[in-house]
């Protein structure tokens, strides 16, 4: 249990950290396209798939009738490590781990070796102690279910109400959600800041929606102001 703070930041990576999602989601997209013949554009990749750990996101595809073998994930495991090397860090976010009025860890759908490789090349791995980073391979379920945030909370030592969840993914924001928690939707990278995207988190009630870190600072520290 590592409660010392009045509040509990959990972040999701991919999307909200770093401008990555789409990185993997088009790795998915070139191999679905090569080993599968499967020639689905970026916006039906993201509906299918985006914001899911692998598990996940292979469940989804099984239940199209998809079948993804080892093969499959191993070449998709080379692709992802190479593209590691195009990451930034958004901006503003270093900022909101140098406050020290919350609590902070990460709930992403990545798996472990992956998140903590992504922590170093950013330069933030200092930030986050291994017991502060939970992925979905830690839980029967990913996100869309709660499992992972729920998790994350206990092990921290926060009840659902005083954890605030900043995601960009609908998956992420219905996991936040189903948890009882605060949703912080950011959707300042390109590949969310779009009209009908931004509607589809409205839709869901989603009342906290930012496009710039600087806000997202700003709305946390008002909450324990």
């Amino acid at each position: 249990m590592i409660k010392d703070k009045p509040k509990l930041i959990i972040w999701d990576f991919d999307g909200v950290i770093s401008d990555t999602e789409h990185l993997w989601l088009t790795n998915w997209q070139t191999l679905l396209k090569k080993r599968l013949g499967i020639d689905w554009d970026f916006e039906t990749v993201n509906y299918h798939l985006g914001g899911m750990s692998p598990k996940t996101k292979i469940e989804n595809l099984a239940k199209l009738g998809i079948v993804i073998d080892n093969n499959f994930i191993d070449e998709l495991k080379i692709l992802d490590w190479q593209a590691m090397e195009k990451m930034l860090p958004v901006d503003g976010v270093e900022s909101i781990f140098e406050t020290e009025d919350f609590a902070q860890c990460i709930a992403t759908g990545g798996n472990r070796d992956k998140t903590e490789k992504k922590l170093d090349i950013l330069g933030f791995n200092h930030y986050f102690q291994p017991e502060c980073i939970f992925t979905a391979q830690q839980v029967e379920h990913g996100k869309p279910e709660p499992d992972l945030f729920l998790f994350a909370a206990q092990k921290m030592g926060y009840q659902p109400e005083d954890c605030i969840v900043i995601e960009d993914s609908l998956a992420g924001l219905t996991a936040a959600q189903k948890a009882g928690m605060t949703a912080f939707a950011y959707l300042g990278c390109p590949m969310n800041n779009h009209p009908e995207y931004i509607e589809k988190v409205r839709a869901m009630g989603i009342k906290n929606i930012f496009f710039d870190m600087n806000d997202v600072k700003k709305a946390l520290l008002s909450i324990i102001s």
